[in-house]
């Protein structure tokens, strides 16, 4: 695991131990003080989750009809909020490694963000686990091969450890699996915008919405 300034490497289990526990005690306050949600930049969005947006300290999926629709753009307010507070971002095994001049364009503070490339799976969802049990750590993005309920509950375990924002990238066929994911989202191209579908919210109800991506409010 590497900032991005640094490159994207595999790394083997002692080293990225090593990583962690070196920011570790950069957290950015305690985790009492933390909010049960983070805004999301949609305040349509933000209107339909329970918590008023991203669950912390909780698992989300996201599950887009295909790569490429504009699903990081959902996420990028909230992701640059955390960073310019001080916390780190986790990304395990992303399928395509991000563009910095534009995640920077968006906000992102680039020596924020961690790359952690795998060799294998069951090595991706490890990493994961150790990432959202890291207090430093407010967002942990994964890309994981194939997921059951029992390993999704070990990511929302970890994610309540550490009070981080859990958000696993998964195929569409996975909504007709059971989850202990907090909120669970189908998102669909619309235009020049994206349709989400909340399948499951804990605390809400399944609810459709459309937003446009590029009108977030990054602020």
């Amino acid at each position: 695991m590497s900032p991005m300034s640094e490159g994207a490497l595999p790394l083997d289990r002692d080293e990225l131990r090593r990583r962690l526990e070196r920011i570790s005690p950069q957290g950015w306050e305690k985790q009492d003080d933390r909010p049960a949600a983070l805004p999301t930049g949609f305040a349509e969005f933000d209107a339909a989750l329970p918590g008023g947006g991203w669950p912390v300290g909780a698992i989300t999926e996201l599950m887009p009809e295909t790569y490429g629709i504009g699903e990081l753009s959902l996420l990028l307010p909230a992701l640059a909020r955390i960073s310019r507070a001080g916390r780190y971002l986790a990304w395990i095994a992303p399928p395509c490694l991000p563009y910095p001049p534009a995640l920077e364009w968006r906000g992102l503070a680039l020596d924020r963000l961690l790359l952690v490339r795998t060799h294998d799976a069951k090595a991706a969802l490890w990493a994961a686990e150790q990432a959202l049990r890291c207090p430093a750590i407010g967002a942990v993005l994964a890309w994981p091969a194939a997921l059951d309920d029992r390993r999704v509950r070990r990511l929302q375990l970890a994610a309540e450890a550490g009070g981080s924002c859990g958000l696993l990238y998964r195929p569409p066929a996975a909504v007709r699996q059971s989850s202990p994911a907090a909120l669970r989202l189908g998102l669909t191209a619309l235009g020049a915008g994206l349709r989400i579908e909340i399948h499951k919210a804990r605390g809400g109800r399944p609810h459709a919405l459309v937003v446009h991506p590029a009108g977030a409010a990054c602020a």
